[in-house]
């Protein structure tokens, strides 16, 4: 049985990666999909194609599609957003807000600009979608779902990424304020938080053996994650069988979260 079978979705930042992995589960678990970019000029060919070739996947599964490129961080791309998608398709059901970027420099070295663009993106953006979402829920009966995708540094400190990490710590936040607001409503809202994960955010250390290694050191599973791993995540908590749950983080990653550096007693042995 497929669990979303005939509901409506929408993937932002679904061209690549985690977002990718979400819409094509989404299909095979029988729901319709609209995806969400926003890329460079350098690299629109690329996610183009990318795009295009998820929507064929899709469509395989015998489920809609449609494609809505637009940047998440400005409030009125985001109504277009809601807009195209909810004229065609009439509703929507569930949104996953999984646009993220993020920037490394040191701290001192961080520009306003930098700073905001990220925020804008990560935590401006899941905000400005999730409003949008839940005044659609509220106009029709049958509430809907919103799931976030978070980080492990939304409790981890990443120095070197302090944009990054303060907006995954708001996602969390928003996550649980939207959850208590709106949970009497028929709406739920939840977070995935994954770990070190395969995807092109990720090629710094991907591609490069030594640092590859380095990661997964610190993993206690032993490697990294994998996009499809992550979606299983996202399919459950948009199905009924995560009908109990609302205003949690789930951290899908490899046991990151579990101080992996007290694998071995040696704080408190005599």
């Amino acid at each position: 049985m497929r669990r979303l079978e005939g509901k409506y979705a929408l993937v932002t930042g679904g061209s690549t990666g985690i977002g990718r992995a979400i819409a094509i589960r989404f299909a095979e678990e029988g729901a319709n999909v609209a995806i969400n970019y926003h890329s460079s000029r350098e690299e629109a060919e690329i996610t183009e194609d990318e795009v295009n070739k998820a929507c064929r996947v899709i469509r395989e599964h015998g489920c809609r599609e449609m494609v809505v490129k637009a940047n998440v961080a400005d409030e009125t791309a985001v109504a277009r957003i809601f807009g195209e998608v909810i004229d065609a398709w009439g509703r929507l059901d569930i949104l996953v807000n999984n646009a993220g970027i993020q920037k490394t420099s040191p701290t001192e070295e961080v520009t306003a600009a930098d700073y905001d663009k990220v925020l804008g993106v990560n935590l401006r953006g899941a905000f400005l979608c999730a409003r949008e979402a839940i005044r659609h829920f509220l106009s029709r009966d049958g509430g809907g779902i919103i799931i976030n995708n978070s980080s492990v540094h939304q409790i981890i400190p990443k120095p070197g990424y302090t944009p990054y990490a303060v907006s995954k710590a708001g996602v969390g936040n928003l996550t649980r304020t939207l959850a208590l607001e709106y949970a009497a409503r028929g709406i739920r809202v939840n977070a995935v938080g994954p770990g070190a994960i395969e995807t092109p955010i990720n090629r710094a250390w991907l591609d490069d053996p030594e640092k590859k290694a380095l990661v997964k050191s610190h993993i206690p599973i032993g490697r990294a994650g994998t996009p499809e791993e992550i979606a299983a995540v996202f399919a459950f908590l948009a199905s009924d069988d995560s009908a109990y749950i609302t205003g949690q983080t789930i951290y899908a990653c490899g046991g990151l979260t579990l101080y992996p550096d007290f694998r071995t007693a040696w704080s408190s042995q005599g």
